[in-house]
């Protein structure tokens, strides 16, 4: 999610101090953090049916909260927002799907290490697709992270997880190319607003999902969890994040959104009785230190250009 969530949207009259960005990035993390315990509580939903009912709510509540915040043009520029917008929904539906359904295959610390690659193959995305110059420092962090991750993985190979680790993998991917897409159409003169390509993804993921998910097992019960999964997880979050990215610049909402990795774990481990592997804690420790020391760099060479340059910001 946070990868993603620092390009161009339209004008917001929302106004947020910085202290009060960072609280509420904090707040949006811990929201995102829910989906894993919430699923393991639930009764009868499995796979496909999961992924169906949280694409669903989400679309559903974002179509009520993308005109009460931008206005009913929210649905105009959708129909203008050419390829762009719908090669980024494309990817949010691959985000939403490939996320549910490793949960149901996986852990939840094996879903969240591997996301936290989000930022890193992301900027060696940008590096093969746009020609973005990668510092030394990224290529260090992509390496430790990629030791992290392949520790993690090789330990995987005979206890049956290694499938939903790899559908995990699809999150930080999509993410990535989303990232690049959005990037590229922003070079070209086409800003990509985000949280309407949010709305198109939902709604993809929902009608792809129908098919596979029928017929439905879930009771009342389990839909009262996933409509929580799809309102207060993935639609209020995914807005709140968009105007924290306004404010925050992009190491800081990076750093932040670890605090995902580490809720999320903890959740699992108090509210569900999930134990994490003691192989995702090491790979998970070198994918978020690597990720903690690359961001901490960019954040500090931001700073001193700023000072360098005081007309900056």
């Amino acid at each position: 999610m946070s990868a993603s969530a620092q390009a161009a949207s339209p004008p917001s009259r929302t106004v947020l101090t910085h202290g009060r960005a960072v609280w509420l990035m904090i707040a949006v993390t811990l929201m995102w953090a829910t989906a894993g315990v919430v699923t393991r509580h639930l009764e009868h939903a499995r796979s496909f049916e999961i992924t169906f009912w949280r694409s669903f709510f989400t679309f559903a509540a974002l179509l009520v909260i993308l005109p009460a915040w931008q206005g009913r043009a929210v649905f105009a520029r959708i129909r203008s927002g050419g390829r762009a917008l719908w090669i980024s929904g494309i990817c949010w539906c691959v985000m939403f799907t490939a996320f549910m359904v490793a949960l149901t295959l996986t852990r939840v610390a094996n879903v969240l290490v591997t996301m936290a690659l989000g930022p890193l193959l992301t900027a060696l995305a940008a590096r093969i697709f746009i020609g973005h110059r990668l510092p030394p420092r990224t290529w260090v962090a992509i390496v430790v992270a990629g030791l992290g991750i392949g520790w993690m993985y090789g330990t995987q190979l005979g206890d049956g997880l290694l499938a939903g680790t790899l559908v995990a993998l699809c999150v930080p991917l999509a993410g990535a190319c989303n990232w690049t897409v959005v990037q590229h159409a922003h070079a070209k003169g086409h800003d990509v607003d985000l949280v309407p390509s949010v709305l198109v993804g939902a709604a993809m993921s929902t009608l792809l999902t129908l098919p596979l998910a029928w017929p439905f097992q879930a009771n009342a019960h389990d839909v009262g969890l996933l409509a929580f999964l799809g309102l207060f997880q993935l639609a209020i979050p995914c807005v709140l994040s968009v105007l924290c990215a306004r404010v925050l610049k992009a190491p800081e909402v990076a750093l932040l959104a670890l605090l995902e990795i580490i809720f999320g774990i903890t959740l699992a481990w108090i509210g569900a009785g999930e134990e994490p592997l003691p192989s995702v804690l090491a790979g998970g420790a070198l994918v978020i230190g690597a990720l903690g020391f690359n961001e901490c760099l960019g954040l500090r060479d931001r700073r001193a250009a700023a000072v360098a340059l005081p007309g900056t910001r």
